[in-house]
């Protein structure tokens, strides 16, 4: 007897549903998405999904004809970080009235109505001021990602919040370069010119990748010279010597928690409209 194997188009567009889940990051070559990818692909393929995935580069154009892609090929659910570009959130609202199931996750529109998956990022912010203000640092450089984006506005509002609370003696220069080649640039500048900063905080991994790198370039030595303390999913600070303190934010934790809201969007169940993942402080040699 032959087996018989069912045309995945037909019943595709009999049923106007397919076993495809949608994942649209801004970049795959990034670490953090890696892993988010890593373990989202994980549930999926236990529960009988596989995943089609997008990257928008953060280019509003890249990201409008990915969207269009996913509701072309009948997408279940669509896992979504924004672009750093988006302004009009029409063709995800489009989406959502074809009762296609969105989680945004990590770079999280701000408007309501949506489900987000998201790491503590006040927390996570107040926690790295917290283990400066414990190794009593009092000149602090503060880097944060782009200021368009909810998560950086969050973190630099509750960082600075933190340190004005409670330790108001203390003086924060902040910028925000959007990748670790201007991080390196900014980081080059301020430790170059008469400020003497003595710690320098980092809100992504790609920030503190920019920052080693004009340290190292500088030849100077840490904790010694300049602290380092970021907030990471883990691996970069790892890469430097000493290991880099960080605060923990995961995004293999963060995936876990997507896809289970995901799966129980599908189903038809309630869920919370946003979520979110604890982050906790990992001691490094560079505070």
């Amino acid at each position: 007897m032959m087996e018989y194997e069912p045309n995945g188009n037909a019943v595709q567009l009999r049923t106007r549903q397919s076993n495809v889940l949608g994942i649209l990051v801004p970049s795959i070559n990034n670490f953090f998405y890696d892993s988010f990818i890593a373990s989202v692909e994980e549930e999926a393929r236990q529960h009988g999904y596989s995943l089609l995935i997008m990257q928008s580069r953060d280019s509003l154009q890249l990201e409008t004809s990915s969207l269009h892609l996913f509701r072309k090929k009948m997408v279940m659910g669509l896992f979504v970080s924004i672009s750093t570009e988006i302004e009009d959130l029409s063709p995800f609202l489009k989406l959502k009235e074809m009762n296609v199931p969105l989680v945004f996750f990590d770079r999280v529109p701000d408007t309501p109505g949506f489900l987000k998956v998201c790491l503590s990022d006040e927390r996570a912010a107040a926690l790295a001021a917290e283990a400066i203000i414990a190794h009593k640092k009092k000149h602090v450089l503060g880097l944060f990602g782009h200021p368009h984006l909810t998560l950086s506005r969050k973190r630099a509002a509750s960082f600075k919040e933190t340190l004005e609370k409670r330790a108001p003696d203390t003086t924060l220069d902040m910028s925000y370069p959007e990748n670790s080649d201007e991080s390196r640039k900014v980081a080059l500048s301020w430790l170059s010119g008469p400020r003497k900063h003595d710690v320098i905080f980092c809100m992504g991994d790609l920030i503190l990748i920019g920052v080693m790198q004009a340290i190292h370039e500088l030849n100077l030595k840490v904790p010694e010279e300049i602290a380092v303390i970021g907030i990471s999913n883990g691996l970069i600070p790892t890469f430097f010597n000493p290991r880099t303190t960080y605060v923990e934010t995961s995004s293999y934790k963060l995936g876990k928690l997507a896809f289970s809201q995901m799966l129980s969007c599908i189903k038809g169940e309630e869920v919370e409209e946003e979520v979110f993942v604890e982050s906790m402080l990992v001691d490094g040699g560079s505070l």
